[in-house]
């Protein structure tokens, strides 16, 4: 059997490899194929659909993130692949399978696995880290590779310094274990097109970075004779008219805001009906159900 690595690159699509000059070269000695996204086109429902071939009914991630009514909390980037429901494509290949900061990677069947995990001490503090499997394969990839750069993963000073320690991580995982599925997650792209936009100036040096990260990690593998898949999770485009429910259902009297320090957040458990917004899409979680009637009317004038 081939062994096969598939590298995640976020916000790829034909226009932006366009503007990817190796990652061009690359692709015109391949077939490009389009298909259906997942319905949300977010980082965690994507991950799950390609990973059980499932609908988001049947494998349960229908967002980045959900509101749980027992703990009357939004929880965002879970990180348990129990999450997950049905069989993934390694357990159905039956194949040994690294995933290398693919989402839902702690916990599952892969034999190898590394994902961004903070330490949260008694004390307040918080820790940048990661987790593995098997667990001291942690201390190891941090000797060789040095601490995984977090605060170039998410936040204001997300850039292209994960995508590359990500990508040396894939590589440090192949010549250590050489895995029959190396799944990779590289996302930069998305990065510079939320916070740019498609089409403007600041992303070429964006485009730049990945597509040396991209195909600098593409001719490794390809000279250890592994098959390289390119895919993504969406694309981004521009919009015009956002729509903000919970600034609307705020003026209709459903939202509860608290006070802290000065700044406003929601009391998602107080409110009587509250949006959680997910980039395209947005989940309405009704707590007063004699209003239920009401906000589905809200909404739909709502003109999103």
């Amino acid at each position: 059997m081939k062994r096969i690595a598939v590298l995640n690159v976020v916000g790829l699509t034909r226009s932006v490899i366009d503007e990817m000059p190796r990652l061009r070269e690359w692709s015109k000695k391949r077939e490009v194929m389009s298909f259906k996204p997942a319905f949300p086109a977010v980082t965690c429902t994507a991950q799950s659909s390609y990973l059980t071939g499932k609908p988001v009914g049947e494998h349960g991630i229908v967002g980045n993130g959900w509101y749980d009514r027992e703990d009357a909390e939004v929880k965002f980037w879970k990180q348990s692949n129990h999450l997950v429901k049905g069989k993934k494509v390694w357990e159905e290949a039956e194949v040994r399978c690294a995933k290398m900061f693919w989402w839902y990677n702690m916990y599952s069947s892969a034999d190898f696995s590394a994902t961004p995990r903070p330490l949260y001490p008694a004390d307040g503090r918080k820790f940048f880290d990661i987790h593995t499997q098997p667990m001291e394969m942690r201390e190891q990839i941090k000797i060789d590779l040095g601490d995984f750069p977090f605060p170039s993963f998410w936040g204001p000073k997300a850039g292209i310094g994960s995508s590359e320690w990500i990508a040396k991580s894939a590589c440090w995982i192949e010549e250590k274990e050489s895995p029959s599925l190396n799944l990779v997650y590289l996302p930069h792209l998305d990065y510079g097109l939320q916070k740019y936009g498609p089409g403007a100036p600041e992303m070429t040096a964006e485009y730049e970075s990945i597509d040396k990260v991209t195909c600098d990690l593409i001719d490794f593998l390809e000279k250890r004779g592994i098959e390289v898949l390119v895919l993504s999770e969406y694309g981004i485009s521009r919009v015009s008219r956002p729509v903000h429910l919970n600034r609307i259902f705020r003026k209709r009297g459903w939202l509860q805001v608290k006070d802290e320090l000065g700044l406003e957040t929601l009391d998602c458990g107080g409110s009587k009906a509250f949006a959680v917004a997910d980039h395209q899409i947005a989940h309405v979680y009704v707590n007063d159900t004699s209003i239920a009637d009401e906000v589905r009317e809200v909404v739909l004038a709502a003109g999103g």
